[in-house]
């Protein structure tokens, strides 16, 4: 079944001097146009080609693989705004159109904005918005505590910020989760931390800790063994740092490294650590 705004495999069925055509099923034969036409596309060959509508809302494939499709949320680029809408880059030579009706705040030629991509039921035609509560999830349904889920940052207040998560939901992350500054339209991974009474969701860039000490430590041990048995990674170094390295709070290293510490495998300084050799 062909996708429109989708990656599809289809089936050459015939050259012309203007391209070649695609096997579309009920939707007909489907132009690749000349110019991405390579001499070993023959007939009954496959392509993995994306659909989309061009100017005339005519179904055409490209080999071009846009930076986001139908059903995904994007950070993207304001090329243009008209009396039409605002139009984005999102690698295609047709241009993305986002209606004003279908922005969350008037949008601006040269700035980015997190949108999500849909195809417009009435028009058929693949549309995007920034005003994401419309076409994403803000109830957890499908999702479960203590998942690992990927996360694109679409917003700021003073609790925190919140997150697209797996292109579906949307979630926030509390002020005191992030332990730094987070980026709009940033790709972080995360966590569902819980979801509350209402299902909302609140996200977490860890693990929960009695969950991930162990593994942490293990990771900890390793990067030791790497650096030749010590680092200067210490309890007292600042939290950015630690997450650069490790990806955890500056809370969830310490406990790891009492942890090693316990299991008599490092030995902890003022400025440095040090992997214990086995049997000493």
């Amino acid at each position: 079944m062909l996708h429109i705004g989708r990656q599809n495999r289809l089936t050459i069925v015939k050259h012309t001097d203007f391209g070649i055509f695609l096997d579309g099923g009920k939707f007909g034969n489907i132009l690749l146009p000349k110019r991405y036409v390579t001499a070993d596309m023959k007939i009954g060959g496959i392509l993995d080609v994306f659909i989309y509508l061009d100017s005339d809302d005519c179904i055409i494939a490209t080999t071009l693989t846009p930076k986001a499709m139908v059903g995904e949320c994007a950070f993207l680029e304001v090329k243009e705004v008209n009396n039409v809408g605002a139009f984005l880059d999102w690698g295609l030579p047709k241009d993305l159109l986002v209606p004003f009706g279908e922005q969350h705040k008037p949008m601006e030629a040269g700035r980015s904005y997190v949108v999500c991509i849909y195809q417009d039921e009435y028009t058929g035609r693949i549309t995007a918005s920034s005003r994401l509560s419309r076409h994403l999830e803000e109830r957890a349904d499908g999702l479960r505590a203590k998942q690992a889920v990927d996360l694109i940052i679409c917003g700021r207040s003073d609790m925190g910020y919140k997150a697209v998560i797996n292109h579906t939901h949307l979630g926030l992350i509390f002020r005191d989760e992030a332990f730094r500054t987070l980026l709009y339209g940033e790709k972080v991974k995360g966590y569902i931390k819980s979801i509350r009474p209402d299902r909302k969701i609140d996200l977490s860039l860890q693990a929960q800790a009695r969950d991930s000490k162990e593994d942490l430590a293990e990771k900890i041990l390793a990067d030791l063994q790497r650096q030749g048995g010590t680092s200067f990674v210490t309890d007292k170094s600042e939290p950015e740092l630690i997450y650069k390295i490790f990806n955890v709070s500056k809370g969830n290293y310490k406990n790891a490294l009492s942890l090693l510490y316990k299991q008599r495998k490092i030995l902890i300084e003022k400025d440095k650590i040090t992997l214990v050799e086995q049997g000493q």
